[in-house]
């Protein structure tokens, strides 16, 4: 049985388990959503936020909250970040080319990089920007097919702040993107602070900036 460690202590001992019913029951026996509020806590918070081995994990956020930045730092194990396919083409294609000519490729090979290592049945921790909920539809159908479950870490930081995050790094949305990301954001944060979690999703972990700072680990178990 695939059992999901949704939350670790600083020195990476799970506190919690959940198993997964199996497939025939899983509609009716599936675990209660579950959210975890890591915020405010001042940097005392988790070092490391283990997985079950087949668990699919999802983290979003505003452009500019630092998703990228703490996946490259964090996470052991897979993980397909459309940040790192966009650069990858960027190295390829001459400089004057703008990025809006050759977008749709990229997105293109960010979709086919992500369903190559969903089909290796490991867990995955994949960016979601927030503005395409039909991704996180695909992930929670896989998660239910691999019998893992979905997981959500959610970012929650200041627009303002995120905006500075996109001129640290050179690169932003535009405004009309932004307001879009911001709206959805908006609209995922207070669901899921009231209790209410996307469709497929068990579990959701919300962190302000000081706890992915703090965060040093995202892995798998198994």
């Amino acid at each position: 049985m695939n059992r999901t460690t949704a939350y670790a202590t600083s020195s990476g001992l799970a506190l919690t388990k959940q198993p997964v019913a199996p497939a025939p029951q899983a509609c009716a026996e599936m675990p209660a959503p579950v959210v975890r509020d890591l915020r405010d806590r001042g940097g005392r918070s988790p070092h490391a936020l283990l997985f079950g081995p087949r668990d699919l994990v999802v983290i979003t956020g505003l452009p500019g909250s630092g998703k990228s930045t703490l996946m490259r730092r964090a996470v052991r194990g897979p993980r397909i970040d459309s940040q790192d396919t966009r650069d990858r083409w960027d190295r390829r294609m001459p400089r004057f080319l703008p990025y809006g000519l050759y977008r749709p490729f990229v997105r293109l090979a960010h979709y086919a990089g992500l369903r190559s290592a969903l089909r290796s049945g490991e867990g995955v921790v994949v960016h979601d920007c927030g503005t395409q909920a039909w991704v996180r539809g695909w992930l929670a159908r896989e998660a239910r097919r691999r019998d893992g479950i979905l997981h959500l870490l959610l970012l929650d930081v200041d627009p303002d702040e995120a905006l500075a995050g996109q001129r640290e790094r050179g690169r932003g949305v535009s405004r009309y993107a932004f307001r879009r990301h911001r709206t959805a954001n908006t609209r995922l944060l207070r669901a899921v602070t009231e209790g209410t979690l996307p469709a497929g999703c068990t579990s959701a972990i919300l962190l302000d900036r000081a706890a992915a700072d703090t965060l040093r680990r995202i892995a798998f178990t198994g």
